[in-house]
């Protein structure tokens, strides 16, 4: 089989067999992609004739170029689950990457923010004149801090995803996979003051979507991202913040403040409670610093 017919049958099972996301796929095709290009500059077009070397070369090519750590596992990742998927399918007898190892690499505590600069960022939408707007940027920056969803499930969420009656948000997440998540009294206040008045001012065609922008589409990752920069500025907050950082904020504060890491895990909608357990990492780093700061003998 043509090493690119191989990666286009890989990428058509990723993407209907497995309900992958639209974002996931399309980053495994980006990888694969160049990986197949590499593959055809050697003269190898036969997905049988692929060797451990051939792979070990790109690889060694991209960290030639200053590629990261993680991003060379991720490739290597990338590569190791299109052969799986060769094998099983009896396009190959034998794995060629079976015997590489895979790079380590230090799993660094992601950045979050204190709950007072979560305070002062959520009150950043007081400041805004126009009603409208206040109401909906409050919604958004709550129901995000308040649920710890990923900014792409925040755009994504219609209005039957809100059970306002007991107060939780339906989240189809990574996969597909539906997640049911508390949001909180203050956040469910924040929402039903933008469905009042303000999404109904912003709609301009006939959409379910919950977030609007002032045209009347919906939000975008990026949309959202151009948002929570703006009230960043303009708040003077210097530390480093992305959306993600307030998933990471949502978690850390849970679990500071006596939530239990599986009730984490499944609001998070991590799949292994391993990846929930960096958060627990994180508060000791926080007591740590608290301690040398604060303790005479420290």
């Amino acid at each position: 089989m043509h090493i690119d017919s191989a990666v286009d049958s890989f990428i058509d099972y990723i993407a209907s067999e497995k309900g992958l996301s639209k974002n996931t796929v399309l980053a495994y095709s980006a990888d694969l992609k160049m990986f197949s290009t590499y593959i055809d500059g050697l003269g190898v077009v036969d997905v049988k004739a692929v060797t451990a070397e051939h792979v070990r070369g790109f690889l060694a090519g991209l960290k030639g170029t200053g590629t990261s750590l993680s991003s060379l596992v991720r490739y290597q990742v990338t590569i190791r689950n299109f052969f799986r998927f060769m094998l099983k399918e009896g396009v190959l007898r034998k794995d060629p990457v079976l015997i590489l190892e895979m790079p380590r690499r230090d799993r660094r505590l992601p950045q979050v923010m204190s709950e007072q600069e979560v305070e002062r960022l959520l009150a950043g939408p007081s400041s805004i004149a126009d009603a409208d707007r206040r109401a909906r940027d409050s919604a958004m920056l709550e129901l995000l801090y308040a649920t710890g969803l990923r900014v792409s499930e925040l755009v994504e969420l219609r209005l039957n995803s809100i059970e306002m009656t007991v107060g939780y948000v339906r989240v189809r997440g990574k996969g597909g996979k539906e997640r049911i998540v508390p949001m909180g009294d203050v956040a469910k206040g924040a929402v039903v003051a933008y469905l009042s008045s303000a999404r109904q001012a912003y709609l301009t065609r006939d959409t379910d979507y919950l977030f609007l922008t002032q045209r009347g589409g919906r939000f975008t990752r990026q949309g959202f991202w151009k948002l929570l920069k703006g009230y960043l500025t303009s708040l003077n907050i210097t530390k480093h913040v992305t959306p993600h950082t307030m998933r990471h904020s949502f978690a850390t504060h849970l679990l500071a403040n006596g939530a239990d890491l599986r009730s984490v895990q499944l609001m998070l909608g991590h799949s292994d409670i391993s990846t929930t357990q960096i958060y627990t990492h994180i508060n000791a780093e926080m007591l740590r610093r608290m301690y040398d700061r604060y303790h005479p003998r420290s």
